[in-house]
C-alpha cells in the first residue's frame, strides 16, 4: 500500500512540472520612489495599427502584477502612469517577471518564460551593436569638427557600413537559428517592409518558422504580407514596359460602365489622378494641352480617378476641362483598377501605343508631348 500511495505520488508530481501553464502571471517591480497607487498598463498594438489597452494593475510598495491567458505568443508593451518610456514583453502562459528603474522602462529586466528569455537575448545583442554604430557616428562628427583628412572620414564610413551589413546578417541569423520565437517572425515582419531580403528568401525562412509562430498574429500577418507581395510583384510585372496593359473597366461620370480595350487610340494615356492631389491638378493644364494638339490625331485619354468623394471628382473633371474619357470606383486607394497597376501615389500615368502595349510611364510636361508625337509619327 505504502509503495503504491509513493508511486501516485510520483506520478502527480512529474505530470506537475511538465505540463503546460494554463496562464500567465506578470511579477512586476519597480525601482525608485513610485507613488503608491500608481497604474500601470499593459497594452498592444490592435488591427488598426493603433495601441490598445488590456488591462490595468496598481503599484503597491513597488510591486504590481498582471494574470490572465495568452492563447499564443504575442508582443505587447507595460506603460507606468506619469513614467517616460515603455517595456516591450511578451505575453505567453507561464510565470513571467518584470524589474525595472523608474527612469529607464526600455531597459527592463525580463525573464522567465521562453520567449522572452530568446526576445531578451536578442535586445541586448542589438543594443551592443547600436552602441557600436552610435560610436562610430560620434567618430564621424569628431572627425568632421576636427577637418580630419578625407581617408580618416572615407575608413570611419567604411567601418559603419562594414557594421550595418553586420546587423543584417545577424538578424538572419537569429531568424535561421530560433524558428520558434516570435521575435524572428516580428524580424521578418520588418525586412519584408524595408524590402531588405528577396521575396525567395522571405519565404524559405517564413516556412522554417514553427507551426506556432505561423499562428501567432505577427505570423498571420506576415503570411498576409507576403501574398500582398507576391501580388505586388506580379501586377508590377505586367504593368511594366514592354507588357500589354492590364485591361480594366470601372463606372464613368454617369454610372455607365466602359473599358479600357474599347477606349484605345493610336495612343492612350491612362491617368491616375484625384481631385485632392494637387500635383495632379498642377500637371492637367499639360494634359488637356496634349490632348487638344493630338486627339484628332489619334491620341485617347483614360483617366482613372482615386477620390474619396462623387462630387469632388466631377467638379475637378469640369473646373479643369478634362474632355476625356473618366473611370472612378470612388475608392481612394482601395481602388482595384489602382492595385492592378500597383499606384501606391499619384499622379501615376502609362502610355499605351496602338496595341495596348505599354511604352512609357510616368512622363510629364515636354516629354509626355514628345513621346506621344513619336507614337503618332
Amino acid at each position: 500500500m505504502k509503495k503504491s500511495l509513493l508511486l501516485i505520488v510520483g506520478i502527480a508530481t512529474l505530470m506537475s512540472c511538465n505540463s503546460t501553464p494554463e496562464g500567465f502571471t506578470i511579477n512586476g517591480e519597480l525601482r525608485g520612489e513610485i507613488p503608491e497607487g500608481t497604474n500601470v498598463f499593459l497594452k498592444r498594438i490592435n488591427n488598426n495599427n493603433q495601441p490598445e489597452e488590456v488591462d490595468t494593475a496598481m503599484v503597491s510598495n513597488g510591486i504590481f502584477q498582471f494574470k490572465g491567458v495568452s492563447n499564443t505568443p504575442e508582443l505587447h508593451y507595460i506603460f507606468v502612469d506619469k513614467l517616460t518610456g515603455y517595456t516591450a514583453i511578451i505575453l505567453e502562459n507561464g510565470t513571467i517577471d518584470f524589474t525595472a528603474q523608474k527612469d529607464s522602462l526600455g531597459f527592463a529586466e525580463i525573464k522567465g518564460t521562453y520567449q522572452n528569455d530568446i526576445f531578451s537575448n536578442y535586445l541586448k545583442k542589438s543594443r551592443d551593436l547600436s552602441l557600436q554604430a552610435k560610436s562610430i557616428q560620434e567618430d564621424l562628427q569628431m572627425a568632421a569638427a576636427n577637418g580630419s583628412s578625407e581617408a580618416s572620414v572615407m575608413a570611419l564610413k567604411d567601418e559603419m557600413q562594414e557594421l550595418e551589413e553586420k546587423y543584417q546578417g545577424f538578424e538572419i541569423e537569429y531568424i535561421k537559428n530560433n524558428p520558434d520565437a516570435l521575435i524572428s517572425a516580428l524580424l521578418l515582419d520588418r525586412a519584408m517592409s524595408t524590402k531588405t531580403i528577396s521575396s525567395g528568401e522571405l519565404q524559405t525562412l517564413y516556412e522554417a518558422l514553427s507551426q506556432e509562430i505561423k499562428d501567432s498574429r505577427p505570423g498571420k500577418r506576415l503570411m498576409e504580407g507576403m501574398e500582398a507581395l507576391k501580388r505586388s510583384e506580379e501586377n508590377e510585372k505586367n504593368t511594366s514596359v514592354g507588357a500589354t496593359a492590364p485591361n480594366f473597366s470601372g463606372p464613368n461620370q454617369n454610372g455607365e460602365n466602359i473599358a479600357l480595350n474599347e477606349l484605345l487610340g493610336k495612343a492612350t494615356l491612362i491617368d491616375f489622378w484625384a481631385a485632392w492631389c494637387r500635383p495632379c491638378r498642377a500637371e492637367n493644364p499639360n494634359i488637356v494641352a496634349v490632348y487638344k494638339k493630338y486627339h484628332d490625331k489619334g491620341l485617347n485619354v483614360v483617366g482613372v480617378s482615386l477620390d474619396k468623394t462623387a462630387d469632388a471628382w466631377k467638379k475637378a473633371i469640369a473646373d479643369d476641362g478634362l474632355e476625356w474619357n473618366h473611370i472612378s470606383n470612388i475608392a481612394y486607394f482601395n481602388d482595384p483598377i489602382a492595385k492592378m497597376y500597383n499606384i501606391n501615389a499619384i499622379p501615376a500615368a502609362f502610355l499605351l501605343d496602338e496595341n495596348g502595349v505599354i511604352v512609357a510611364k510616368n512622363l510629364r510636361g515636354s516629354a509626355l508631348e514628345e513621346k506621344v508625337a513619336e507614337l503618332l509619327n
